[in-house]
């Protein structure tokens, strides 16, 4: 008997969760050994149990999907990440991506395509939905063409560091937010600055709202 592709669902609603894993469990060649309602939880069970799959919502409580998926894949390289979510904004698919993520799938998908989209995982191939991909291609050529994105020339934790700045959160205040010492956090203004040819951290504020980083519901 073939080995079941081991699979781990994070999510933050639970009617999501249960419908998620009440097909998931249908399928023959799945198991579904666990559920998550945060990022802090999904890195925990994920060191425990060590998912082939892990089906990673973005927005959630807490740490969030990027940085939960940074995190599993430091700590369970082997486990893949598909991301399920409902946002396919620059400012979501390329933090995802660039935090280890092989797939990226909207929630609208059928069913079918995402239990594919995990089989193809499991065999390291990756799977966008075709809006993600449209955005990634268009991003390769803006690239070719010396075009800017400033959600690709920032490293995760400068777009932390940048959303924090444009809530008006101060340096110690960062640095109490984020676990690390508020000279880290003068750095990482510093990068975000000179990356992204400022001034100051005012006009990163307004940069950052300009862009779709932070939300008024924030």
């Amino acid at each position: 008997m073939a080995r079941k592709i081991t699979i781990l669902i994070v999510d933050d609603h639970e009617v999501v969760r249960q419908g998620l894993r009440a097909y998931l469990d249908a399928q023959p060649d799945f198991r579904v050994i666990g559920e998550a309602s945060s990022g802090e939880e999904a890195v925990s069970l994920a060191v425990e149990y060590l998912p082939d799959v892990m089906l990673m919502d973005l927005v959630m409580s807490g740490i969030g999907g990027v940085q939960a998926t940074r995190k599993v894949k430091d700590l369970t390289p082997r486990t893949q990440v598909v991301v399920l979510t409902s946002y396919h904004q620059d400012e979501f698919i390329f933090p995802a991506l660039q935090a280890g993520a092989i797939s990226y799938v909207l929630k609208d998908v059928m069913m079918e395509d995402l239990a594919d989209a995990i089989r193809k995982a499991s065999h390291g191939e990756a799977v966008l939905h075709p809006r993600v991909a449209e955005r990634v291609i268009k991003e390769i050529d803006g690239a070719k063409g010396g075009v800017f994105n400033p959600f690709t020339s920032l490293t995760n934790r400068e777009m932390e560091v940048l959303r924090l700045i444009a809530r008006g959160l101060s340096n110690s205040d960062i640095a109490e937010e984020l676990f690390i010492s508020e000279n880290t956090v003068k750095g990482h203004v510093s990068n975000i600055l000179s990356k992204l040819q400022l001034a100051d951290r005012t006009q990163a504020a307004v940069f950052a709202w300009e862009q779709g980083l932070v939300h008024r519901d924030e």
